[in-house]
């Protein structure tokens, strides 16, 4: 079974890389507001998870440059844990006005990366 997860995990980053999708254009004082707000968020994450391959691709359609933290390797399996509550990728840390949020399902991040940054 590992090896089948290994083989479809190598297959999603292959075709990820082919199509990969083109990033939006933003004038330069829109984007660096884009990366100033950006700076404070990161993307807890597996490299084949599909759903982590589905937020990263809408990132870097928006032009997002998202810092993505890989959740199988300490410290960041152990902040995950801690911190979020729950091992659990894609999950989105959002830093605003001093206050973390963690948040999980892939569809609430890009719903929020849109709201945001669409």
């Amino acid at each position: 079974m590992k090896a089948l997860r290994w083989i479809v995990g190598r297959i999603i980053l292959i075709l990820n890389a082919i199509f990969s999708p083109r990033g939006m254009q933003r004038d330069t004082l829109e984007q660096q507001a884009v990366d100033a707000a950006v700076a404070n968020m990161q993307l807890y994450q597996f490299e084949t998870c599909p759903f982590c391959v589905k937020v990263r691709r809408h990132a870097k359609r928006l032009n997002i440059p998202l810092v993505t933290r890989d959740a199988k390797v300490a410290p960041w399996d152990k902040e995950l844990l801690e911190q979020g509550g729950k091992r659990k990728v894609p999950c989105l840390r959002i830093v605003e006005n001093d206050q973390i949020t963690w948040m999980y399902e892939s569809n609430d991040i890009i719903a929020y990366l849109d709201k945001r940054f669409a």
